[in-house]
């Protein structure tokens, strides 16, 4: 989809004399270890970034490279995070959202509409929900980039620091083979969604 494709959600809104639109998404919903992190992001009207997509379509260094471009041009960027701890007692969904919620809030600049990554933000906005957002909308798709780049930036940072024998640099927390031979192997940290792994850690009862 073309640049100015990605754009028709937003020009819809702009007609409707919107103008603080944010884009909002999120990553990590499927990951076993970590934080479920969202992003709002409220681009000036009328811009285009060249390159702009869903995250997981792009190339780590593409991804770096747009966020930087991101944060440099945006109105407004706010990411949220709900740790693993949150995720097991109120839901994966209901975690995604609460992130969504707290980037929103977050914003310095106050959105008054948005464009979700097919879900709905617990917030008095007006609002839609697209499905595929991420590859439709150049806003989404920006909040996607800014909402993965700063979770990978923790996996290879903070989080690999904190437990370097998972691999989580390489992995990002998902369920690859690796990580799931090291929670088999280590145990999960107190950073593993214990709701997430139950059938791994059913596999080796001694772990608890």
């Amino acid at each position: 989809m073309s640049s100015i494709d990605m754009l028709s959600f937003e020009k819809a809104g702009w007609e409707q004399s919107y103008r603080r639109i944010a884009g909002v998404d999120e990553v990590g919903r499927g990951c076993l270890f970590g934080d479920v992190v969202a992003a709002a992001v409220i681009l000036p009207e009328g811009l285009i970034i060249d390159g702009v997509d869903d995250s997981k379509k792009l190339t780590a260094k593409k991804r770096e490279a747009l966020y930087e471009i991101i944060m440099e041009q945006a109105l407004a960027v706010c990411v949220g995070h709900v740790e693993s701890a949150v995720i097991d007692e109120i839901n994966i969904k209901q975690a995604s959202r609460l992130a969504m919620k707290k980037a929103v809030e977050g914003l310095g600049e106050a959105a008054d509409y948005l464009l979700v990554d097919a879900e709905k933000v617990d917030l008095p906005l007006p609002q839609q929900a697209i499905i595929k957002g991420d590859a439709n909308s150049q806003s989404i798709a920006a909040a996607s980039i800014v909402a993965k780049v700063t979770r990978d930036r923790l996996c290879e940072g903070l989080w690999e620091e904190l437990y370097p024998d998972y691999g989580i640099k390489i992995h990002k927390g998902y369920a690859t083979k690796l990580h799931r031979e090291q929670i088999l192997s280590l145990g999960p940290t107190p950073m593993h969604r214990r709701s997430f792994i139950g059938k791994i850690l059913a596999e080796q009862q001694t772990l608890f």
